[in-house]
């Protein structure tokens, strides 16, 4: 049990959410570059979360939020606030569930992520680009329909699904040294943290995180919570805070957060388009982006990297100025 008083997901529960998600997600594939690998050293494994239903991990936490309720708990929906990928995967589940989601976006929110909820069903609120905002909208919502909320990382049926990722990876790789996320609210970042420990406790876990949107780097290093002030990243699913069911975990079984700079996202999501011929978004490409830094000691390493989604505005690449 952490500080909060809430038992972090133990290794049954893991397994538990892996069997409930199986079917209504994708087991999705780990692949390898050679010319990464040689760029970098040392070999790296991606876990391609870009393929997973709704193009993100996400899918795996909201299919088993929703599918943990009862009949009675689903009759007036679902209701969450999210920049993008989590909104898309609870509208997802929710109908795959015959539910209602009510979904709160902050009005900076990609378009294609927008138009994304909408297509899965999802009812569209936006509010202001804070935590505060985002908060407040969403309470107002939830007790004008009466919907259950499903937050987007600080949830352990969230952390519990988002822990299956890992449980995959390490299920079918020989022995990681190191396995590397990104870190918003931490909600990848705790599960992965989790599945590390209990089944694969000799790999370590590093986090990743865009110096625009360090207050995970921050709260790690000082060992208290910092909150995410507004940052401007193009990374938009890591501008989020840490949660209080999260950071515990995380100061835990965490052995180390790293920050990238926003050039060297561009520079590692242009490598993995290039090279892996596949689409990543900003937030996936930020540990490859702190191991071209040189942010970590991963010479002649085995290192999975979980590449978190692949949702991209077509329209407005990072790389070509408007």
């Amino acid at each position: 049990m952490n500080e909060t008083g809430h038992t972090a997901p133990g290794p049954g529960t893991i397994r538990e959410a892996a069997a409930r998600i199986a079917g209504r997600v994708h087991h999705t594939p780990v692949l390898t570059n050679a010319a990464i690998s040689r760029m970098l050293g040392a070999e790296i494994l991606f876990k391609c979360e870009n393929f997973q239903k709704v193009g993100a991990f996400k899918a795996r936490g909201a299919t088993n939020a929703v599918f943990s309720l009862s009949a009675g708990e689903l009759r007036k929906g679902v209701c969450t606030h999210s920049s993008g990928n989590h909104a898309q995967a609870l509208a997802r589940a929710a109908a795959l569930a015959g539910a209602k989601a009510f979904i709160v976006m902050p009005s900076n929110s990609s378009r294609i992520k927008v138009e994304a909820v909408r297509e899965y069903g999802g009812a569209v609120t936006f509010c202001e680009p804070t935590l505060e905002a985002r908060e407040s909208t969403l309470a107002e919502l939830r007790e004008r329909t009466g919907a259950v909320e499903i937050h987007p990382y600080n949830d352990l049926r969230i952390i519990a699904g988002q822990a299956t990722a890992c449980l995959e990876l390490v299920g079918e790789t020989a022995p990681l040294d190191i396995i590397m996320a990104p870190v918003g609210g931490g909600g990848l970042l705790s599960g992965t943290a989790l599945s590390a420990h209990y089944f694969s406790p000799a790999t370590r876990v590093i986090a990743a995180e865009p110096e625009m949107a360090d207050d995970a780097y921050r709260s790690f290093r000082q060992k208290e919570f910092v909150p995410s002030v507004n940052p401007h990243t193009m990374a938009d699913g890591l501008r989020t805070s840490l949660g209080t069911l999260t950071f515990p975990i995380i100061l835990q079984h965490v052995s180390d957060i790293v920050t990238c700079s926003e050039p060297s996202i561009i520079r590692a999501m242009r490598l993995i388009w290039e090279r892996m011929k596949i689409l990543v978004e900003p937030s996936s490409a930020v540990p490859l982006a702190a191991l071209l830094e040189g942010k970590a000691d991963i010479a002649g390493k085995r290192v999975g990297i979980i590449l978190s989604g692949g949702n991209v505005d077509l329209d407005a690449l990072p790389w070509i100025k408007p």
